[in-house]
C-alpha cells in the first residue's frame, strides 16, 4: 500500500467517527480529547502528512508563500469530506468562508510552537457559515483541512 493510500485509510477511519456530527464546539472538544496532540491518531496523521510533503503528493502547489493542495476530493469513502493540506510559516492566508464548516488539524513542524488562528497543536472546528483569514504564527505548521462536500468560498476581504 502506498503512503497516499495509507493516508486515505487513516482519514476514512477518522471521518467515519465524525460523520453526521454537527461542526461545533462539542466536536472540537471531542476531537482534541480523543485524537488531540500526542495521541496515536494525531501522530499517525502528522507522520503521514510529513511523508506526503516529502514524497511530493501533498502541498504540491505554491502561491503567496503557502504550499497547498487538495489531496482528496469529497467522496463517499471519506464521508463526503474533501482533504486539503497547507504548509505555512508566520503568515496569513486568503480570507474565505466555510458554507458547511471546516475541521482543521494543526501540526507544528520542526520543533516550532506554531499556532493556527491562535490555537496550538490539535484540532480546530469552524461551524457552517463561519469565515477567517487562516493565520500561522510563531513558526511553521502543516494544517489539514476537512471540508464537508469540499465547500470553501474565497473572498476579497
Amino acid at each position: 500500500m502506498s503512503s497516499k493510500d495509507a493516508f486515505h485509510t487513516l482519514l476514512a477511519d477518522l471521518t467515519a467517527q465524525i460523520d453526521g456530527r454537527p461542526l461545533d464546539a462539542a466536536l472540537d472538544q471531542w476531537l482534541n480529547t480523543a485524537h488531540g496532540a500526542g495521541s496515536p491518531a494525531y501522530e499517525q496523521l502528522r507522520s503521514a502528512c510529513i511523508t506526503g510533503v516529502a514524497e511530493g503528493w501533498l502541498c504540491e502547489r505554491e502561491g503567496g508563500g503557502i504550499k497547498y493542495g487538495r489531496v482528496f476530493k469529497a467522496e463517499d469513502a471519506l464521508h463526503r469530506f474533501s482533504v486539503d493540506v497547507v504548509d505555512m510559516q508566520d503568515l496569513a492566508g486568503p480570507h474565505h468562508t466555510h458554507p458547511n464548516g471546516e475541521i482543521d488539524l494543526i501540526m507544528p513542524i520542526e520543533g516550532s510552537a506554531a499556532t493556527f488562528d491562535g490555537r496550538p497543536a490539535g484540532w480546530c472546528v469552524y461551524g457552517p457559515g463561519t469565515a477567517h483569514r487562516p493565520t500561522v504564527a510563531r513558526g511553521r505548521a502543516l494544517v489539514l483541512y476537512l471540508l464537508p462536500e469540499g465547500q470553501i468560498q474565497f473572498t476579497r476581504t
